[in-house]
């Protein structure tokens, strides 16, 4: 199985977080779900027209991308950053309501009291993205349990490890799958499939800048009896976009 992290394209809290605002500000200016920038759409439109017409690895080896699946965030973000993938590629992204970002849908107010929001509703992802394929945890009244609260850095941890755990089912199959997500979700699944102990980003972290491309391949070892040896072949590949485009 060959396995591509892509990360959204630049949304509207990202610019918060390259700005000049304190933190408390950006809590309060921040989104719970937020769009695209001009920004991210030219991103998320160059990442998909690489990802199908562009070659994966260089000379001596040179490959197309090939994709087979498209699994994406319920995130608006992510949701149109799929977009373009998906019409170029000619793929039905599916929904993975696992991968979403650290948190989950919130805001935090002056006081740091939290409000969870539920995402959209089943009938409004169908609407926006008639041809992605929707899990049935995607229901009427949004995919995010506004009861759940702030999701906790352990929850999050677990989460990235369950992802792991099933992503290392389909490892001896032919697959080429791209998961499109998040920063900070990327970072803890790699993680997770290296096997490493949780640690803070301040510590440890898999950089992605928007619409960094990640690939991973599992395939039965030359060297040892394994049957899911994985290799890196790059991190946060962004020779897709020129320099102007390049932004975090």
């Amino acid at each position: 199985m060959r396995l591509y992290f892509v990360r959204h394209g630049q949304s509207t809290n990202n610019v918060l977080g390259t700005s000049d605002l304190n933190q408390e500000e950006i809590n309060l200016q921040r989104h719970h779900d937020p769009e695209l920038t001009e920004t991210g759409v030219q991103q998320a439109q160059r990442v998909g027209s690489f990802l199908a017409d562009g070659i994966d690895m260089p000379e001596p080896y040179p490959e197309p991308f090939k994709l087979t699946h498209i699994y994406v965030s319920p995130m608006i973000r992510a949701l149109n950053t799929a977009k373009p993938i998906a019409e170029a590629t000619g793929l039905n992204p599916i929904v993975w309501t696992d991968i979403f970002e650290f948190g989950g849908l919130f805001k935090l107010d002056a006081e740091g009291n939290i409000t969870n929001y539920p995402g959209l509703t089943r009938s409004e992802m169908k609407a926006q993205y008639p041809n992605y394929v929707l899990p049935h945890e995607i229901t009427e009244d949004g995919w995010w349990d506004v009861n759940y609260g702030r999701e906790h850095p352990q929850q999050f941890m677990a989460r990235a490890i369950a992802v792991a755990l099933r992503i290392r089912k389909l490892t001896m199959t032919d697959q080429r799958i791209a998961i499109v997500a998040h920063a900070a979700f990327l970072d803890s699944l790699m993680k997770a499939l290296l096997s490493q102990l949780p640690t803070h980003p301040d510590s440890l972290f898999y950089n992605h800048y928007n619409t960094g491309i990640t690939r991973i391949d599992f395939a039965e070892s030359h060297y040892t009896a394994s049957t899911d040896h994985m290799r890196i072949h790059y991190i946060n590949r962004v020779d897709h976009l020129p320099p102007d485009l390049r932004t975090w």
